[in-house]
């Protein structure tokens, strides 16, 4: 804090913010006091506002010369006197009362964990966990204990050290805008912050980024898993009921839930994990090109994941994905199968819905024993692929959750593994972010593609990506939309950018891969499914239930009271960073630990056991955000 009278002592400008807050406090380090001369002016620097039919004496221990808001109300004459801050004892009630108050000494410090959190350690601001008065004082660490001004409100942010004008204002270590002149301590506002920020879209060639910081060999865990004869490594192992189309998944779920009741014991066929269909939407009915493309890529994918180890593949016969259709899209890929026992099978030809449940069966009874043979050994996590997924946000997902999931997806690229990070809506605005962070210019310009894609496949029905927050984000601190953004991406961690891939596509490589795809949970799951995520956490802040067919989806909680609430469906808390009983990295750390102790099968993620195994294709006929 600037002290304006070099023979005040050092302790005054401290002393009257601890001693003159007041719940009147509504302006820029205006302090209602007596103006009756109760107030000796000696001392420290104080402003006298005069507006409208208000008077405000107040002290203002930053204010200087060259201070940037210095004349903010030019049209209000402002006096600067001093004040005697030991004689200071009652607070002016008010302009309509000649009454004062006794002031009430100064709280004791509060630690900075117990009331906000800062999210990354380069940033300048904390956010705050809940709502307190206004002059609350906050010890740091490193520096000396600041005063918080303004209106300490859940979700927003004050600054942890004073940010001078055009200086960045910084959260999840990247800038969220720029500084018009904000007090450490002061809260971050509309007002005091502009939404500028640096947009880097031309990138240099030569530009490029530092790899992670890779684990020695010794030191990367292992986990018990699948590893198929492609050189695939599955966390599961199923027999999977795929229809080619929606005119046939009455008949696939038919063969699955009868099969998994009448011929699946876990007694007998201890490795396989279950017997599971995907029924959905697409396939018929619909524009050739990319529609068909997508739901034969999709289907294709799971059929070939390493967490399947037999197929039944059904087709109703006249649709646009029948069989034939998908052995011509096995073709143009190289492939003439799925590496794994397949067996195909036709409504219309095999004569109806009985006659081909009745041959469905037959074949995973055929299939069961077969698949059981598979045993698990010893992986290490550089084959996990990690998903990640959001839904049910709420204000502390971007706090806690998702940054702590951002925490184990950098344990995982650091093993030598793979993450996958979809849901290109909730990279707008904080786009150029994401490039920034790219291997290299290659890269970048991938990253800026998947969104500049999204956004004019969204014009075309209407829908603007990165609209500005809505009021009610506004009041719950989301000022602008980067500030979103990024409590979005937090889930990708910090490393490096790998490389870019379409919905449902594996990535060419290891490491943080960025792949196209909507928001929507019911679609974005399967997509990185489909790509190859053989575990997948999932964040939230309200609660979701959703799993996935044949891929373990975690759930991850972002506050206390949701995980305590749904203990049957919500695997982890990551309330604990809000409560302030753990760190983002110690979550991070536990998260972790629970992927590879699920990828080996020894402990079920609650979706499972509750056999949640939603299946949603992403497909260009409407916009999912």
């Amino acid at each position: 804090m600037e002290q304006a009278d070099s023979s005040v002592a050092t302790a005054a400008p401290l002393r009257i913010c601890r001693r003159f807050t007041a719940p009147e406090v509504w302006l820029r380090w205006l302090i209602c006091c007596s103006s009756s001369g109760q107030l000796p002016l000696s001392g420290c620097p104080v402003v006298i506002h005069y507006f409208g039919f208000l008077l405000k004496i107040g002290t203002e221990c930053h204010f200087s010369n060259n201070d940037p808001w210095h004349g903010t109300f030019p049209r209000h004459n402002i006096s600067r006197y001093t004040a005697d801050v030991a004689s200071s004892t009652n607070w002016f009630n008010g302009p309509n009362s000649k009454g004062t108050r006794p002031m009430s000494e100064p709280a004791e410090a509060q630690s900075l964990d117990s009331h906000a959190v800062q999210v990354h350690p380069d940033d300048n601001v904390a956010v705050i966990k809940f709502g307190f008065e206004a002059g609350t004082v906050i010890s740091m660490q490193d520096s000396d204990p600041l005063v918080v001004t303004g209106q300490p409100t859940a979700g927003h942010r004050f600054a942890l050290t004073e940010i001078a004008r055009d200086e960045q204002v910084v959260q999840y270590g990247q800038p969220i805008g720029k500084s018009l002149g904000i007090a450490a301590g002061e809260v971050v506002t509309r007002i005091n912050m502009s939404n500028d920020v640096p947009v880097v879209r031309e990138i240099p060639d030569q530009f490029s980024t530092e790899a992670p910081d890779y684990l020695p060999e010794a030191e990367i865990p292992t986990f018990e898993g699948f590893r198929r004869p492609d050189g695939g490594v599955g966390t599961r192992n199923h027999i999977l009921i795929v229809p080619t189309s929606m005119c046939a998944s009455h008949e696939a779920q038919q063969i699955s839930i009868i099969a998994e009741h009448t011929l699946f014991d876990p007694k007998l066929f201890p490795n396989v994990d279950g017997v599971v269909g995907i029924p959905h939407n697409k396939g018929c009915g619909c524009s050739d090109g990319s529609n068909i493309d997508v739901t034969l890529r999709t289907l294709a994918n799971f059929a070939a994941h390493p967490n399947v180890g037999a197929v039944v593949m059904i087709e109703l016969g006249c649709e646009k994905t029948n069989l034939s259709k998908m052995e011509e899209y096995l073709s143009r890929r190289g492939s003439k199968g799925f590496g794994k026992p397949v067996h195909w099978l036709s409504v219309q030809s095999e004569g109806g819905t009985a006659q081909v449940v009745s041959k469905g069966l037959a074949a995973v009874k055929e299939l069961l024993p077969q698949v059981n043979e598979a045993t698990r050994e010893q992986i290490p996590a550089s084959e996990i692929v990690l998903g990640l997924e959001c839904g049910g946000s709420d204000g502390f997902s971007g706090l806690s959750a998702n940054p702590a999931l951002g925490h184990a997806a950098d344990l995982i690229v650091r093993c030598g593994g793979t993450v996958i990070l979809s849901e290109v809506p909730e990279f707008c605005g904080a786009e150029h972010v994401l490039a920034l962070r790219s291997r290299d210019a290659q890269v970048a310009s991938e990253v800026y593609g998947l969104v500049d894609w999204y956004k004019e496949y969204a014009s075309t029905v209407g829908t603007v990506l990165g609209d500005n927050p809505s009021p009610g984000n506004i009041d719950g601190g989301l000022l602008n939309i980067t500030i979103k953004s990024l409590g979005a991406i937090a889930k990708g961690g910090t490393t490096r950018i790998e490389g870019t891939t379409d919905y449902s596509e594996p990535p060419a490589g290891k490491g943080l891969q960025l792949m196209q795809g909507p928001g929507y949970d019911q679609e974005s799951v399967p997509g990185m499914v489909a790509g190859g995520a053989n575990v997948v956490v999932f964040t939230t802040g309200r609660g979701t239930t959703i799993g996935n067919a044949i891929c373990p989806v975690l759930k991850l909680a972002s506050n206390t009271p949701v995980f305590e609430r749904m203990p049957d469906d919500i695997d982890l808390n990551a309330g604990s960073v809000i409560d302030g009983t753990e760190t983002i990295q110690e979550v991070g750390q536990r998260v972790f630990d629970r992927v590879v102790e699920v990828a080996t099968g020894n402990k079920l993620a609650h979706a499972e056991i509750h056999k949640h195994r939603e299946f949603q294709i992403w497909a260009e006929q409407s916009v999912s955000l």
